[in-house]
């Protein structure tokens, strides 16, 4: 019997090994159609899903709950299954060079408890090669067993995108990949269980693995291309946003936006392409300098609020600004390599008092991983600037008129007016008038630049 047979049949069961923003809606995936293992090392985490509470955000707490998958951090809970699909991170160490300690990890525990006749398929960002020159070996070690005749390994390169309520595990066509024509078919006909897109048949491991790794760096280098024009525009007086907007009516024109690239895939998966490139002797260009130019964007963005609290007569050192949003992306909770930090570092480099609101993330993350404190709405008061660093929903709902609220010495009933303006009238004995611009960094733009203006901001975006 093939093994995705006995898969279908329930004589077989599945694993999940990391169950992240990508491992967990697979298990969850998965285990409407076949019987589920998955696993994670973090107890707190598998504790939280066990009391139906969905720590990504992916699923969603009612299908956590309704889940037939068994949620473990017992490895030995594994050895009942013969289809495992390693789904952990691959960050990046602080030289930029790949950390594959997640997936080496994962690798020992798999060949600790694995079996003849199973098959291992990987989903972790890699560059090409890793699957079969570093993985299969620690798997042989570990286990006893001989890849390709004890046991079969696949790759099948994650393509969730964190966040997105429309292209979602099961409406975006699969990569899979095997380490012979049997496997192959097998990895594809479990897949084809949980994906209605289909898959694609991927002539081998390494063109799988090198598929995932372009993807994101091709993305990384189009927002790179935004960043540079926006940089460039700044310095020319003119909007980017309406650059694009009217660049944008042409039928062919790749609809992307100057921004901040951090998470777990495109601010990272380019580094391990030009570090497989430069073990072989290549020296990236085109790649490097778009993640440069990207890395130093939170510099950049750091510098343009300094600059404009100079402009309306701020005192620097000392003064509070005020952050929305530390996520990597917005209506997302996923913290990993935001850039953010690189905005806030570089305030308080200046000397800047920062506060950080965020509701979608985990604050005792937020604080672990980055020593930062999250802060209520309600704290936000007598601010000398505001930026809306992460475009969540919740902060859309806000309106500007909304936003003056937080600014230190202004009356939260007065409608500010051009400064100009405001010089030559007399000011109502009913309320305080402040002719200050307040500063707003708006990076995403979601306020409307014009309107802003008129109401006296001092407003700037990417």
């Amino acid at each position: 019997m093939k093994l995705y047979d006995a898969i279908k049949s329930r004589k077989e069961k599945i694993s999940v090994i990391g169950l992240g923003y990508v491992g967990m809606p697979l298990a969850v995936a998965f285990a409407k159609v076949a019987d589920v293992v998955g696993f994670d090392i973090s107890i707190e985490k598998i504790k939280k899903y066990r009391d139906g509470i969905d720590v990504t955000n992916e699923v969603g707490n009612e299908i956590i709950k309704q889940s037939t998958a068994l949620f473990t951090w017992d490895e030995k809970q594994i050895r009942d299954c013969k289809f495992h699909v390693v789904a952990v991170p691959t960050p990046i160490n602080q030289d930029k060079t790949p950390d594959l300690s997640p997936v080496l990890g994962a690798s020992r525990t798999v060949g600790r408890n694995l079996v003849k006749g199973s098959i291992v398929v990987y989903e972790s960002t890699v560059y090409p090669g890793v699957t079969e020159e570093v993985c299969i070996p620690i798997l042989e070690e570990e286990s006893g067993l001989k890849c390709g005749v004890d046991f079969k390994v696949g790759y099948s390169p994650e393509r969730i995108n964190p966040g997105d309520k429309i292209h979602r595990l099961e409406n975006i066509i699969k990569i899979v990949s095997g380490i012979d024509a049997e496997a192959l078919e097998d990895i594809a006909r479990v897949y084809e269980m949980i994906i209605e897109a289909g898959v694609h048949r991927a002539e081998s491991i390494k063109v799988a693995e090198a598929a995932k790794v372009i993807e994101n760096s091709q993305r990384d280098i189009n927002i790179a291309f935004m960043n540079e024009l926006s940089i460039v525009f700044n310095k020319m007086g003119i909007d980017t946003k309406a650059v694009l907007e009217a660049a944008g009516t042409k039928w062919n024109f790749l609809n992307f936006t100057p921004g901040l690239v951090g998470g777990h895939c495109i601010g990272v998966d380019p580094y391990y392409f030009i570090y497989r490139a430069e073990e072989l002797g290549y020296h990236s260009q085109i790649i490097l300098s778009g993640r440069k130019i990207n890395d130093d964007m939170g510099k950049y963005v750091a510098e343009n609020i300094i600059k404009n609290m100079i402009k309306a007569d701020k005192q620097i050192k000392g003064s509070k600004v005020g952050i929305f949003g530390i996520a990597f992306k917005e209506n997302c909770p996923d913290v990993r390599n935001t850039k953010v930090t690189d905005i806030i570092d570089e305030l308080n480099d200046y000397g800047v008092d920062v506060m950080v609101i965020d509701p979608l993330v985990d604050q005792e993350e937020v604080f672990n991983e980055y020593g930062i404190k999250l802060h209520n709405v309600e704290e936000l008061k007598d601010l000398d600037a505001v930026v809306f660093a992460v475009p969540h929903d919740c902060f859309r709902e806000m309106t500007l008129e909304d936003i003056r609220k937080f600014y230190k010495d202004v009356d939260s009933s007065f409608n500010y007016i051009n400064s100009e303006v405001a010089a030559t009238l007399e000011e109502p004995k009913s309320m305080k008038l402040s002719i200050e611009k307040p500063v707003l960094t708006d990076l995403k733009g979601m306020f409307d630049r014009k309107r802003a203006e008129e109401l006296g901001y001092l407003y700037w975006r990417l």
